[in-house]
């Protein structure tokens, strides 16, 4: 059986980093982790292949090599996914579909043969035996939880990793909150499961035997859900792990703003070698947060807690939304004002969208006020239900933001800010990441000679050097960053409307 694995284009985003990975002369900033992982669940002898099409293109000879095209996607590679769902039907390869985007919106897809929902350790085994049997169905689901020690390895030989900016492995699944926009809850549960922590070092070791160095994104949607078992198991193991090994990796990954709460918790992680965390802030208006159920976001001063990570030794990302029942018209300066103060450099302000299967789609619902599906991008100017605020000053505070925090300006500003708050690791010396004195080069020609920034970034340039030497690739790293946000925010601007 010759198997070929698909991984859909992933469109242009904040979050995709395409015009930052030019710089390191990398294709995507992550591999497809679901469908590697579900490569090793396949039988040994099956031939695989595997085309993550944001690194090549798909070909047609690839799609006619294969007996079954099997894809995984997240609901904002929808478009892609349709398209190479057609070409297969065309070509008369079979398909067989699952993750994020199928097991959410499965009947929008009947062009897929076999559709293999919910969690690949339930449903792949009935659908590999009736397979075999020549019985397969087209639908196979499951609502149970899966147990994660029954998880394989990925199956890495089938990437190249120097593809990447980094590799990305999976210690747990499921989220103790239930934001109302957030889909995590329903695909994964609320009850944290984890890997054996045998699993996760056995993951390390299999990334270490590559040869590759540098970051490993621990893709979990909230890394400490089960405080007890990472202070007590986890995070001492991976101490151990990287001091052995000599530090080759540094981590980083999602976690709820609690975090500054644990500083015992925070201090693990920073020994362990995590340096940076992204944290669903969402709005600093106390009524958005009590609509959005953002429990653990209330009450507390969120600036401080950004602070004590920052100081802690963790590069705080931050994840903003606007377009909340509850936002006044100050929203928008709010919202500028809490990113400017916290020097979150990498600020994510995308729109509030309803995926499927959350709470607020099923509000709206009720309340007849979706208009449709979304893309899965909230930061395209596209709403697929009818604010509250008139969508007109929605849509020019949402741009007013973008403008402002991706000025120059603004940005480097925040960059300087965040490097004074920021308390790096403490044990050996920064890692500097392969490829930067080629991405030093053209930081220097494209930021610093040709781009409209020049003068923020020579700035930056020696003050980084005169008053956090140590910290200077970073600053590199972050101007770098600062262009590929202002490429984003310019085609977010001059996108459709309402």
């Amino acid at each position: 059986m010759k198997i070929l694995l698909v991984y859909p284009h992933y469109p242009d985003t904040f979050w995709s980093f395409r015009h930052a990975l030019k710089f390191i002369d990398r294709k995507a900033s992550f591999p497809p982790l679901g469908l590697l992982t579900v490569a090793a669940m396949l039988p040994v002898e099956w031939e695989k292949r595997l085309v993550d099409m944001n690194v090549r293109p798909l070909a047609d000879e690839d799609l006619a090599w294969a007996d079954y095209v099997f894809i995984s996607a997240m609901t904002i590679q929808r478009k892609s996914a349709q398209e190479v769902i057609a070409r297969c039907r065309q070509l008369g390869v079979k398909t067989v579909a699952g993750g994020p985007l199928f097991t959410t919106c499965h009947e929008d897809f009947p062009d897929v043969d076999h559709l293999v929902l919910n969690e690949a350790e339930l449903t792949l085994p009935p659908f590999l035996e009736d397979l075999r049997k020549g019985e397969a169905r087209h639908l196979y689901a499951d609502e149970r939880r899966a147990n994660l020690v029954e998880t394989p390895i990925p199956l890495w030989g089938l990437i190249d990793v120097r593809k990447y900016a980094a590799m990305n492995i999976q210690y747990s699944r499921g989220c103790p909150f239930d934001c109302e926009f957030c889909d995590i809850t329903g695909l994964f549960g609320r009850k944290p499961r984890t890997k054996r922590l045998s699993q996760l070092i056995t993951e390390l070791d299999s990334l270490h035997a590559l040869g590759w160095h540098g970051a490993i994104f621990i893709v979990d949607d909230n890394f400490i859900g089960d405080r007890v078992k990472l202070k007590e198991e986890v995070l001492p193991a991976l101490i151990d792990w990287m001091e052995e090994k000599g530090r080759p990796f540094y981590f980083y990954t999602e976690a709820s703003i609690d975090l500054a709460d644990d500083g015992c918790l925070m201090e693990l992680m920073v020994r362990a070698g995590f340096e940076e965390v992204f944290i669903g802030i969402e709005t600093p208006h106390e009524d958005g947060l009590a609509e959005s159920g953002k429990v653990q976001n209330r009450n507390r001063d969120m600036l401080a807690s950004v602070k004590r990570m920052q100081q802690a030794g963790l590069q705080v990302h931050g994840g903003f939304i606007v377009g909340f029942d509850s936002d006044p018209p100050a929203i928008f300066d709010r919202q500028i004002c809490f990113i400017q103060e916290s020097g979150i450099v990498t600020a994510m302000v995308g729109m509030l969208i309803a995926l499927r299967g959350t709470r607020l789609y099923q509000r709206l619902h009720r309340e007849g006020r979706l208009l449709g599906d979304t893309s899965g991008n909230n930061m395209a100017i596209a709403l697929n239900f009818v604010p509250r605020m008139e969508p007109t000053v929605l849509i020019d505070g949402y741009r007013t933001i973008l403008d402002t925090i991706y000025s120059p300006k603004n940005y480097y500003q925040r960059v300087i800010r965040l490097l004074r708050e920021y308390r790096p690791l403490h044990l050996g010396k920064f890692h500097i990441q392969p490829g930067y004195v080629g991405a030093l080069c053209k930081s220097i020609l494209f930021l610093g000679v040709i781009g409209r920034e020049r003068l923020h970034f020579w700035k930056l340039f020696f003050w980084a050097l005169a008053r956090r030497p140590r910290l200077f690739p970073l600053a590199i790293t972050y101007a770098i960053y600062g262009f590929h946000f202002r490429k984003v925010a310019e085609k977010i601007r001059g996108s459709g409307t309402f």
